[in-house]
């Protein structure tokens, strides 16, 4: 439900903590004037477009330089040790994606608590957030690792290669060694988001920055120069994210935290473990979701693959196609992922705070700025299709050059719609619609995609399950873009 707007006359309020101390008065008129000594409290006050630029940026390059330490190892393998070692590592992006998810559902749901609690001016429950995030994430990787490792050759099995694969051997190599760091990947993902929430978007970025290049330096390395082919590769992921994780977690524990990691005094609580998940539900069913199309697309490329290439191992061939098309729509919407990660705190912040005209403008702003980058993507793939190719497999056999261009052109006609439905599903979340949230996040990846794919790939092979991702995108838009209409109209009412 909405809250009412604040009503008209005089009202001050006073929060004060350890670091923070928020001052608001509301005239008549409806002007707001806030002393901050926090950076959160500049959300409820800054113009909105500054915001978003000084949220997103970071945000931005952040979640581009996260998705630089899976691209930057393909490009690495694809040039130094073969293509279908390319196929390999796409085996194992369902595995990885589900790490990812449960990042998002423990890190993403503790940004927006932390974001709407600061708004709300309780900062202590802002803190009990951030020490249960903490200890989430531990908890959830270990397990993961544990059950993974111990079930590494059936997982691998039922990743979608064909019978025999050489790239089964190739994703085994290469999973094995992530599992190992698997805790720091969650950390890292996890507590970034936690950082950005409570007004320091800059050292998220720092963090990303600095992994990513270390990325580059031990991939290099570690397959130049060591030799250690897919496992290099693997190992070069697992120093960087160790180095991003103590990076953000000295910050977390140090004095310049609006909301800081205080261990000692955690005591788990089982009601805000649920408000957690409640805040993430959204974004960890949208990845986890992701993980069950790519587990479909990858069976569906070895099921496929041979008969619509023509040559032996078409399956791999596929495989590997894929997997640049995966890496090249990453680079896409990582970007707009970082808008709505940017855009995040503002919306929750002024939500809290009922500043339900800031919360318009902020949306609005957010979907205009994916667009754009959607668009411009969208021409990019269109025009140069073969070039972007060649950057992961520049000897590239013909069969890979028949196939990846053409079905990068296919996947990719409905992209300008992508931003629309990325930022309107984290608006529910803000606006305390879950189930409208989680549904919407469904829609693309489970309710329309799943389908298209068993559907068309049953009629027309491998150019089927191609042309199923557009058709999905066209049918989440207009579903998306009925649920948004209603939302706008009430944030307009209690906004103006």
């Amino acid at each position: 439900m909405y809250d009412k707007p604040i009503a008209s006359g005089d009202k001050q309020e006073h929060i004060s903590g350890e670091n923070i101390v928020l001052t608001e008065t509301v005239s008549a008129a409806g002007t707001d004037k806030i002393s901050h000594a926090n950076p959160a409290s500049l959300l409820g006050t800054e113009s909105v477009s500054k915001l978003l630029l000084r949220y997103s940026i970071p945000a931005i390059t952040g979640m581009v330089v996260n998705a630089l330490y899976n691209i930057v190892d393909r490009i690495f393998v694809g040039n130094f040790i073969n293509e279908t070692a390319l196929g390999g590592i796409s085996l194992i992006l369902p595995l990885m994606t589900i790490g990812m998810a449960f990042a998002m559902l423990f890190g993403i749901g503790a940004a927006n608590m932390i974001s709407m609690r600061l708004g709300q001016g309780k900062k202590s429950d802002a803190e009990n957030a951030l020490n249960h995030c903490f200890f989430l994430l531990i908890g959830f990787s270990i397990l993961i690792m544990i059950i993974a490792l111990v079930f590494l050759d059936q997982v691998i099995s039922l990743m979608g290669a064909q019978e025999g694969s050489e790239a089964i051997v190739y994703g085994k190599d290469y999973f094995r060694i992530t599992l190992y760091g698997i805790v720091f990947f969650m950390l890292s993902f996890g507590l970034s988001h936690c950082t950005r929430a409570q007004g320091f978007p800059a050292i998220t970025m720092i963090g990303m920055i600095l992994g990513a290049v270390l990325n580059i330096i031990f991939d290099a390395l570690f397959i130049i120069v060591f030799q250690w082919g897919v496992e290099g590769a693997a190992w070069a992921t697992v120093v960087s994210q160790f180095t991003v994780t103590l990076y953000i977690m000295f910050f977390a524990m140090s004095k310049k935290a609006a909301v800081r990691l205080k261990l000692r005094i955690f005591k788990p609580e089982f009601s805000i473990i649920i408000q957690i998940m409640a805040f993430g539900s959204a974004q960890f069913l949208l990845q986890f979701l992701m993980s069950t199309v790519q587990l479909l697309n990858n069976m569906s490329m070895g099921w496929y693959g041979a008969d619509s290439l023509g040559v032996a191992n078409g399956g791999d061939v596929a495989l590997s196609g894929m997997n640049i098309f995966g890496a090249v729509l990453m680079m896409i919407l990582m970007p707009v992922f970082g808008i709505n990660q940017g855009v995040q705190p503002i919306l929750g912040f002024n939500y809290g705070a009922k500043k339900f005209d800031r919360v318009l403008r902020a949306y609005l702003g957010a979907i205009t700025a994916a667009t754009i980058i959607c668009v411009i993507g969208f021409i990019i793939v269109m025009f140069f299709p073969v070039q972007l190719v060649r950057v992961f497999a520049p000897n590239g056999s013909d069969a890979i050059m028949m196939f990846a261009p053409r079905a990068m052109r296919i996947m990719i006609l409905l992209l300008p719609l992508a931003g629309f439905q990325i930022v309107s599903t984290n608006l529910f979340v803000v606006t305390g619609r879950p189930k409208i949230s989680i549904f919407l996040s469904m829609l693309r990846q489970c309710l329309a995609l799943i389908p298209c794919i068993l559907i068309f790939g049953r009629f027309w092979g491998l150019w089927g399950v191609i042309a199923a991702a557009p058709v999905a995108d066209g049918f989440a838009f207009i579903v998306t873009g009925i649920f948004i209409i209603f939302e706008l109209r009430k944030l307009s009412r209690y906004g103006m």
